[in-house]
């Protein structure tokens, strides 16, 4: 319980530290701050949960750290109940987020162990979450169109068959390049229009083709 009480007092800290980041839309506030991020790690590096700083999980990938979480959240502009595609789910952590501000989620990952290990995780505390063993290239065509796409890990170049999935006035934020990405948010504005907007320079594991089995 002493636990527990600690870990929601520093939960709260990171919401106020997001705040001073410049993390404003209260839906994705509210998520952070009830969304246990400690449960996606293991107990050996709950204390660290709540540090703004990326962790490791399974299979040499890393939980983000909760800023840029938020920030990638804060740029799709969430409306409950939009369908949204996760490229890249990794511990499961964004996913819930987006689950908890009230998004339809769909989250794809390539490699079949931290699938597998997300998958039950998400299934105990944001049941409503569609996982997906697959490459994320190729998106998620079974529940294509999206109202949004999120990619998770950093895309060598824009991924043209996921605008495919994105309806019109959609949007999709990924971050773009190789070694260091640039967060860009790309509009459909029509089949072949689409706006583009880039915020900032981010850090992510690389985007891979194919499942790992």
């Amino acid at each position: 319980m002493q636990d527990e009480y600690l870990l929601k007092g520093a939960r709260k800290a990171l919401v106020e530290n997001l705040k001073k980041k410049g993390i404003t839309d209260e839906l994705v506030l509210n998520a952070m701050l009830s969304v246990e991020r400690h449960q996606f790690l293991e107990s050996f590096l709950w204390h660290k949960a709540y540090e703004d700083i990326p962790l490791p999980i399974y299979c040499d990938q890393t939980i983000s750290q909760p800023y840029t979480v938020a920030f990638q959240s804060q740029l799709l502009s969430v409306k409950k109940d939009d369908k949204i595609l996760e490229i890249g789910t990794g511990s499961g952590y964004q996913a819930a987020i987006l689950d908890a501000m009230g998004a339809k989620v769909f989250t794809v990952e390539r490699y079949a162990s931290l699938y597998k290990h997300s998958k039950s995780i998400l299934n105990k505390i944001a049941p409503r979450v569609i996982t997906y063993l697959g490459d994320g290239f190729k998106g998620f065509q079974q529940y294509a169109p999206y109202d949004k796409i999120i990619v998770t890990c950093g895309a060598p170049e824009i991924p043209t068959k996921l605008l495919e999935q994105l309806k019109i006035g959609g949007m999709m934020v990924v971050p773009v390049g190789v070694g260091e990405q640039i967060m860009m948010r790309i509009t459909k504005m029509a089949d072949d229009d689409f706006k583009q907007e880039s915020f900032g320079l981010f850090v992510f594991v690389p985007m891979l083709e194919n499942i790992v089995k």
